[in-house]
């Protein structure tokens, strides 16, 4: 029997030991797209417990302690830090095959050098060495970037934000790691809101440009989108429950936006309509600026009233939402391929139904502009797990060309969120070794050194172009 997370940890065969520890384990990671907060990171504040650092925000963990039974009071109410850190603890003990079951200890191990396990008896010991060493040197948010090996940090920002703490961090000579934003324009696509017109009078503030049309509306967003690029921005990230195509004349397209500006009530297929002029329009821009366009869809937010209404989004009540047919998300990328205008796009669903259908969709607008222009991106928050991460690089693999794979992301609030890197390269390399054992592929060291690094971190460098 293996020890519990040795150092071989998920390598079953002598080729993906090899792998892991001579290819994959040291290189670097590009965090091209997560939530963590610039502020944090500049302020560089020390945690006063794991609690902070392992619970604040994590709506991941939250869904798991509800389903363990937990009361909301030690979730995200007014219990004491210590209280809501042995709940999840006595959660953690029952999460057997969940991902947050590695990573957490993951997180121990690496961080904290807990070598144990996290269950309800041990939770004392683990939360004071985790707060001895947190209130200490060495455990900042900084400290923790840097433990990680990370070269490059992308966070999630709307076109509304004044990027000042990503101005500082660019000033700041003593922090060597680059804070880039991305750019997410999803409140100025989400015409169905209550607060939208609120969002327009705030967007017309800071861009200059006054929004009383659909054409001043993409306008304002282009000046926006100048500025961002000025402050080293080259990503988009559009969160979107469904893909939609469903275009309309450039006419009824601003009726329908003078209809939400008047207040007056919206359809379902004029939302749609608006939605693929915004997207088409969007896509354009992002070619002539030759930014990389991210989709992530397939996602129904917001499914638990009393929760959604009582502690906003993302606290844990979203769920994978079925309809994200691959006719349309064809559509769309025709839509801007036909006139050479389909900028660098990464494809992302929730509904891991969808990787044989985003497999095929990508070969189609495949071309020599850059390697791997259009890419599947990695299994997606319900599927970034041992079985999705498979499936996804397996059904890639498949359809197109894993050595182009672009590699994992973080997708995370957490610094302490990094080892999902490890836990993804341990996973991908366990995966082509197997082959190579199996003898579906050579045991070329050379060729699978470069399919190994360029999974984990080269592939990504090159597709997006930073400087590093």
């Amino acid at each position: 029997m293996k020890a519990f997370m040795d150092e071989d940890f998920i390598l079953s065969t002598e080729t993906a030991k090899k792998l892991y520890h001579e290819y994959a384990e040291t290189m670097p990671i590009l965090d091209y797209h997560c939530h963590l907060n610039p502020k944090e990171i500049y302020e560089n504040k020390k945690y006063d417990n794991i609690t902070q650092v392992w619970l604040g925000g994590d709506h991941y963990k939250w869904r798991q302690m509800r389903s363990n039974g937990v009361e909301e009071k030690y979730i995200t109410g007014d219990a004491t830090d210590r209280e809501k850190f042995q709940k999840w603890a006595e959660t953690l003990e029952m999460a057997i095959g969940n991902p947050l079951y590695h990573w957490s200890h993951l997180e121990l191990k690496r961080y904290f050098g807990y070598d144990g396990y996290l269950n309800g008896e041990t939770a004392e010991e683990v939360w004071n060495l985790c707060n001895e060493q947190l209130r200490g040197e060495g455990r900042a948010p900084r400290d923790l970037i840097k433990m990680s090996n990370v070269t490059l940090v992308c966070t999630t920002d709307d076109p509304a934000d004044s990027l000042e703490w990503h101005k500082k961090l660019a000033e700041d000579e003593t922090f060597d790691v680059q804070v880039l934003p991305a750019w997410r324009p999803e409140k100025a696509m989400n015409m169905a809101k209550p607060d939208y017109l609120d969002y327009l009078v705030k967007l017309s503030e800071v861009s200059g440009v006054k929004v009383d049309s659909f054409a001043s509306l993409i306008e304002a967003l282009k000046v926006r989108m100048e500025f961002f690029a000025s402050m080293g921005c080259t990503i988009s990230d559009h969160s979107l429950d469904y893909v939609m195509y469903q275009p309309a004349t450039a006419e009824e397209v601003e009726a329908i936006f003078a209809k939400r500006l008047a207040g007056e009530p919206v359809s379902a297929v004029e939302k749609k309509q608006f939605e693929t002029a915004f997207m088409i329009a969007m896509g354009k821009e992002y070619h002539k600026k030759n930014w990389v366009m991210q989709l992530h869809y397939g996602v129904k937010r917001d499914n638990n009233g009393k929760i959604a209404g009582t502690l906003g989004p993302d606290t844990g009540v979203d769920c994978i939402n079925n309809f994200a047919p691959s006719s349309e998300m064809a559509d769309y990328l025709n839509a801007l391929a036909v006139t050479d205008e389909l900028p660098k796009t990464i494809l992302y669903s929730l509904n891991p139904c969808d990787n044989a259908s985003i497999g095929t969709i990508i070969g189609c607008f495949q071309d020599s502009s850059a390697i791997g222009k259009i890419q599947q991106g990695s299994a997606w928050w319900f599927n970034d797990n041992k079985t999705g991460m498979q499936e996804q690089m397996i059904s890639l693999a498949n359809l197109g060309l894993l050595g182009n794979f672009i590699g994992m992301l973080t997708d995370s609030r957490s610094f302490l969120s990094y080892t999902r890197h490890e836990y993804f390269r341990r996973i991908m390399c366990d995966l082509i070794g197997g082959w190579v054992e199996n003898g579906e592929y050579p045991a070329d060291y050379k060729a699978l050194e470069k399919i190994v690094k360029g999974i984990s971190y080269n592939n990504a460098v090159r597709y997006f172009g930073f400087n590093l």
